[in-house]
C-alpha cells in the first residue's frame, strides 16, 4: 500500500511526459503553430487575444500594421497569431502577430520565388548598404544598387509605397531575403526598348534630345530609348570635345547608323546628313599644290592642319624643318597658327593627306651650293666629333662633314682627329654637296693641295735627285727632292753592277740620282731606279764621245763624259 502511495506522489520522468502529452492532446493548439484568436480587449498599445487557452495573450498593436505603422483592429476581430509558448511565468499565452505573418509570407514567397514571379512590398527603413522592405510580414533587404537603374540620391518618395520587387535570394534557415527593384525596372524597360527598336530602322532620320554629354560622345533620347552619338560622327571636321557642338537639352536631327538587335544599342550620326568633303579630294588638292591651313592639333609625331571644314592633313615631324630633326612639333608650330603647306600625298580611301611644311621654304643645301660651289673655302665651329669624322657648322643651321680620310694626306685620320676639340673653328674646302641626301662633304687636307699633283711633272726616263730616308735589307726608301713624294728602290735597282747592289753602302740623308721608271697619280705612286740611270748615262756617253771607228776605249769615253759633267757643274756654280 505504501509503495503505491509513494509511486503516486513521486512519478517517474516517463510518467510525467505521458501526462504532459495527454494534457496537450486535449487542446487543438500547439506551440510553434499559427492559430486563430479573438480580440477580447485593447489596453493602450496592446491587444488582448483569446486563443482558447487558460489565459489570454497580449500582442503589440504595431504588429498588426505594415511598415511600422499601427494596425487598425477592434474588439471582436478574429486574427491569426503565432503561439510561441502556452504559458509564461505570469501564466499568459505568448503570442506574436509578426511571426504569424512571417510564417505565412515565407511560405508564399518561396512559392513565388520558385516560379520567378514578382512580389509587392513596402520600403520602411534605411540600413547600412541599403533598405529594409516589408513583404507582407517577411522583412527583406534591398541593396542600394538595386533601388533603381540609375543611382538614386533621394529615396524619400519611394518610402512607404507599395512597389514591385524581384526576389534574388532566400535563406529560410538564416531568415535572409534579398530583393531588387532594379530587375523589375530593367525588365519593363527592356520590353519598352524592344517595342521602340522595332519601330526604328537603320538610315532613318529622327529628332532627338541631348540627354548627357561625355568625353567620347553624347547620349540622345529618341523617345524612351537612348542612342549614342560618337564624337567622330558629329562633324566631318575634328571635334576635340562634344561640348563644342552640343549642349544638354538641345534638340538635334540625327541619322540612325546601326542598330544592334542583341544589345539594342543604337549608333547615331550627324555628319552623315551633310555632304562628304572628301569626295573628289584628289582633284581639289593635287600633289604638289601649295596651300594655307590652320594647325588644329599637335602630336609627338606631327601636326594636323585643317585645309577646310572636315578636311585635315598631317605634317609629319620629318617634313617640318630642313634642319630641326629631333625637335618636338610644338616647338616649330602652335595650335591655331596659319601655316603654308605643300601636298605630298593624297589617299582618299584612308582619308589621309600628307603635307609638308619645309617644302614651302628654300632647301638650305641648294642655297649653300649656289653660294659655295665645289672648291670654295668655308670656316665654321666643330659641332660634333664622331668615330668617322668631324661635323662643321655652316650657314642656315646645316652641317658639313670632314671624313677621317680628308684630314691629312699622309697622317692617319684616327690619330689626327684626337687633336681636334668641339667648338674649334676649322677651315675646309667644299668637296661635294648632295641636296637629296642633305649631305655636304668637306676636306681639310685639300687646303694644302694634293702632293700627288707633282707626280704629273715626272715622266718615264726623267732624272730626279732623291734623299735616302730609310735603309732596309731589301732596298732603300727615298724622297724626291723638293716634295713629299716617297719611293722605294729595290736592291736589284741600286746599281748596274751586282757587287754594288748593297743597301748598306747608303746612309740616311745621302743624296742620290735616279731615273723615273713610272709615275701613277691615281695610285699616288712613283717608281725610280739608280740602275736605270746608270744604263741611260752609259748609252748617252757612248753616243756622244765614242764611235765604232774612233779607236777610243770604254774607259776613255767615261772619262770624257765625267769631265764634261764636272765642267758643266762648275759653270752652274759660277753663275
Amino acid at each position: 500500500m505504501s509503495a503505491d502511495v509513494s509511486k503516486e506522489f513521486n512519478p517517474s520522468r516517463d510518467e510525467f511526459a505521458a501526462l504532459l502529452a495527454e494534457s496537450l492532446a486535449k487542446d487543438d493548439v500547439f506551440e510553434g503553430q499559427v492559430v486563430k484568436g479573438k480580440v477580447v480587449g485593447i489596453e493602450k498599445d496592446l491587444a488582448i487575444i483569446d486563443v482558447g487557452l487558460k489565459m489570454e495573450g497580449r500582442v503589440a498593436l504595431k504588429e498588426f500594421g505594415l511598415g511600422g505603422k499601427p494596425g487598425d483592429i477592434k474588439i471582436g476581430d478574429t486574427v491569426e497569431v503565432y503561439l510561441e509558448r502556452v504559458e509564461n511565468a505570469l501564466g499568459e499565452a505568448v503570442l506574436s502577430r509578426d511571426k504569424a505573418r512571417r510564417e505565412e509570407s515565407w511560405t508564399r514567397l518561396e512559392r513565388l520565388h520558385e516560379k520567378g514571379e514578382k512580389v509587392t512590398g513596402v520600403i520602411f527603413n534605411k540600413v547600412k548598404g541599403g533598405f529594409t522592405v516589408d513583404l507582407d510580414g517577411a522583412v527583406a533587404f534591398l541593396p542600394g544598387s538595386q533601388v533603381d537603374i540609375r543611382p538614386v540620391r533621394d529615396v524619400g518618395p519611394l518610402m512607404h509605397q507599395q512597389l514591385p520587387f524581384q526576389i534574388l535570394k532566400m535563406d529560410r534557415r538564416r531568415g535572409n531575403i534579398v530583393v531588387s527593384r532594379r530587375s523589375v525596372l530593367e525588365e519593363t524597360r527592356a520590353e519598352q526598348r524592344a517595342d521602340i527598336v522595332s519601330r526604328l530602322a537603320e538610315g532613318q532620320v529622327i529628332d532627338g534630345l541631348v540627354k548627357n554629354i561625355t568625353d567620347y560622345g553624347a547620349f540622345i533620347d529618341l523617345g524612351g530609348i537612348d542612342g549614342l552619338l560618337h564624337v567622330t560622327d558629329m562633324a566631318w571636321r575634328r571635334v576635340n570635345h562634344p561640348s563644342e557642338i552640343l549642349n544638354v537639352g538641345d534638340t538635334v536631327k540625327v541619322q540612325i547608323i546601326r542598330i544592334n538587335p542583341e544589345t539594342q544599342r543604337i549608333s547615331l550620326g550627324m555628319k552623315q546628313l551633310q555632304s562628304d568633303p572628301w569626295s573628289a579630294i584628289e582633284a581639289k588638292y593635287p600633289v604638289g599644290a601649295k596651300l594655307q591651313g590652320t594647325v588644329t592639333n599637335i602630336a609627338d609625331y606631327g601636326a594636323f592642319v585643317e585645309l577646310e571644314p572636315g578636311v585635315e592633313g598631317l605634317i609629319h615631324v620629318s617634313e617640318m624643318s630642313w634642319t630641326k630633326k629631333n625637335v618636338h612639333p610644338g616647338k616649330i608650330v602652335s595650335t591655331s597658327q596659319q601655316v603654308d603647306v605643300q601636298v605630298l600625298e593624297v589617299d582618299p580611301t584612308k582619308r589621309r593627306i600628307s603635307l609638308g611644311l619645309k617644302q614651302t621654304q628654300d632647301n638650305p643645301w641648294d642655297a649653300f651650293l649656289a653660294a659655295h660651289p665645289k672648291g670654295t673655302i668655308v670656316e665654321g665651329p666643330i659641332r660634333n666629333i664622331t668615330e668617322f669624322g668631324l661635323f662643321i657648322g655652316l650657314d642656315n643651321g646645316i652641317d658639313g662633314m670632314v671624313h677621317l680620310s680628308d684630314l691629312d694626306w699622309s697622317k692617319p685620320g684616327d690619330e689626327l682627329i684626337k687633336e681636334y676639340k668641339k667648338g674649334d673653328n676649322v677651315k675646309a674646302m667644299v668637296l661635294d654637296v648632295d641636296s637629296s641626301k642633305e649631305r655636304i662633304s668637306l676636306g681639310v687636307k685639300q687646303l694644302a693641295g694634293d702632293p700627288a699633283d707633282t707626280l704629273s711633272r715626272y715622266k718615264k726616263g726623267d732624272t730626279v735627285t732623291c734623299e735616302v730616308v730609310a735603309v732596309q735589307e731589301n732596298g732603300i726608301e727615298v724622297k724626291i727632292a723638293d716634295s713629299d713624294i716617297t719611293s722605294f728602290v729595290k736592291r736589284s735597282d741600286l746599281s748596274r753592277d751586282r757587287s754594288e747592289q748593297r743597301p748598306e753602302r747608303f746612309t740616311v740623308g745621302q743624296k742620290v740620282d735616279a731615273a723615273v721608271l713610272s709615275s701613277d697619280k691615281a695610285a699616288r705612286r712613283i717608281t725610280v731606279s739608280i740602275k736605270a740611270l746608270e744604263i741611260a748615262e752609259e748609252k748617252q756617253a757612248v753616243a756622244q764621245y765614242g764611235s765604232s771607228d774612233s779607236g777610243a776605249s770604254l774607259g776613255d769615253i767615261f772619262k770624257a763624259a765625267i769631265k764634261k759633267r764636272n765642267a758643266d757643274t762648275d759653270e752652274e756654280d759660277a753663275e
